[in-house]
């Protein structure tokens, strides 16, 4: 993007907790506030931090860094994905806590899942009610971890789909990197940036994670024994991640991902839990990571 001067990501804006609409099985399933957890919300506007300096290092690597502490301050955006032949959208939150609602549009178990820190929700529709006395929600946790810490239900999607983990992958020690070159997206210019890794260097790069947790998304990002990986990042005059692309090849599978991130730090964007009256608690269940 040469000639033009980028402008540091540092927006953190209040995120608003109302209820969520279309967050129910149409009408007759609204997604309320009540007492089941709730997710995080970022600082007052007015409380905002100036964010993190940008890289003077504007190299494939010092841009990457870039754009992972961008994405760090951002903390929240829409995705709109295709994993495979499973895609949805919805609001993502990657920090300070985890925070997902998604809608469905490929089929699935349920039409929507919700994921508030610990607690996850998946339902919405009218098959849920059925099966659950007219209650469009079912609520539940994932078993510990080894070391006794409580997981986060389907950690291996949020893993996929958080914009700060592939950057965390892209900007890894002993990856290739390079400059593509700049792109039209959306009515704006985009610098286009690819990256060659493996399954197993994306997965060892996110040190914040548990092993179990890291052998998952390794499992996930290789599906079939997957052995080379390809990343595409698609990045905004802020040096904010707005489209990630995985790919890759192996004996006998292939990744084929594709991640949207739009309404960076949106200040509308919310994740609810469904009300309690239309809640029916279904305790512990384990999911794969290979599950979305």
């Amino acid at each position: 993007m040469a000639g033009r001067q980028r402008l540091a990501a540092v927006a953190v804006v209040a995120l608003l907790v109302s209820g969520l609409s279309g967050c129910g099985g149409g009408a007759d399933a609204p997604a309320t506030p009540s007492g089941s957890p709730t997710p995080t919300s970022a600082p007052p506007t007015g409380a905002s931090p100036t964010g993190p300096a940008k890289p003077t290092d504007r190299s494939p690597h010092g841009v990457l860094l870039s754009a992972q502490l961008a994405m760090q301050t951002a903390r929240r955006a829409k995705v709109s994905y295709r994993l495979g032949a499973d895609a949805g959208s919805g609001p993502l939150f990657w920090q300070p806590k985890t925070a997902l609602q998604i809608k469905r549009s490929t089929p699935a178990e349920a039409e929507q899942l919700i994921v508030v820190d610990t607690v996850g929700y998946q339902g919405g529709d009218a098959a849920t009610a059925a099966r659950n006395g007219g209650r469009h929600w079912e609520r539940f946790t994932v078993p510990p971890d080894r070391d006794g810490r409580r997981e986060i239900p389907y950690a291996g999607l949020i893993d996929l789909l958080n914009p700060v983990e592939a950057l965390a992958a892209a900007g890894a020690d002993g990856v290739d990197a390079a400059f593509v070159g700049e792109e039209k997206y959306e009515d704006a210019t985009v610098e286009h940036y690819r990256v060659t890794t493996t399954a197993e260097k994306y997965a060892a790069a996110q040190t914040q994670l548990s092993q179990a947790r890291r052998d998952g998304l390794r499992a996930a990002l290789a599906p079939g024994g997957s052995l080379s990986l390809t990343l595409d990042l698609w990045l905004n005059d802020k040096d904010q991640l707005v489209r990630l692309q995985r790919t890759g090849n192996g004996d006998s599978g292939r990744t084929d991902d594709s991640v949207l991130y739009t309404e960076l730090a949106g200040a509308l964007l919310s994740a609810q839990a469904p009300a309690e009256t239309d809640t029916a608690d279904t305790g512990v269940r384990t999911v794969s990571p290979l599950a979305r």
